[in-house]
Order: structure tokens, then C-alpha cells, then sequence
């Protein structure tokens, strides 16, 4: 139990982070599955589109402080090599990187 105003203040803001941080992730991990999902159904336009937001959702996330910067990174390049190698036509895969 907190015992001074700061200490209770504190422990308020503690309680209010992690609430927002569950729903972060919570909504991250929804948006990675609907990647997979669309991979199931073969759609390259569908894949595109949920890739996009699953990238936006994980950079979000690491920005906010929800989950680590480089666990955001290793999941984007995972999810983009897993995309490549079964649906190349969704993620663009005869693309050169620029220099």
C-alpha cells in the first residue's frame, strides 16, 4: 500500500501504463494473425493490406514503449522473410534495395 502522495501517484500511473501497454500488444498480436489469416486465403491484395498494418502496429508499439524496439524489428524482418518465401507477389520480392 502506498504511503505518501508520490508513492500513490506513482502506483495510479503504474496501473494506467500497464492497462495501455496489454492493449498495445493485445492489438499488435491481432494484427500479425490477420497476416496469417490472409496468407490462407491466397489474396495478394488482402496480405498486402494486413501486412501494412501489422508493420504499422509493431512500430507503433516499440515507439510507445510497449515492447522492445529490436523485438519489433526481429518480428517485422520475420513476418517479412515468412511473406516473401510463401506469397512473393503480396510484399514485392523482385525488389532491389536503393545504394
Amino acid at each position: 500500500m502506498a504511503n505518501t502522495r508520490k508513492s500513490t501517484k506513482r502506483a495510479a500511473q503504474t496501473v494506467n501504463r500497464q492497462a495501455r501497454n496489454t492493449m498495445v500488444r493485445s492489438s499488435t498480436r491481432k494484427a500479425v494473425k490477420a497476416v496469417v489469416d490472409a496468407l490462407k486465403t491466397k489474396d495478394a491484395a488482402k496480405v498486402k493490406e494486413a501486412y501494412g498494418q501489422a508493420v504499422k502496429a509493431l512500430s507503433k508499439a516499440a515507439t510507445k514503449g510497449a515492447i522492445p524496439k529490436s523485438r519489433a524489428a526481429r518480428k517485422v524482418s520475420r513476418l517479412t522473410h515468412f511473406l516473401k518465401k510463401t506469397l512473393p507477389a503480396a510484399v514485392g520480392a523482385g525488389t532491389k534495395a536503393k545504394g
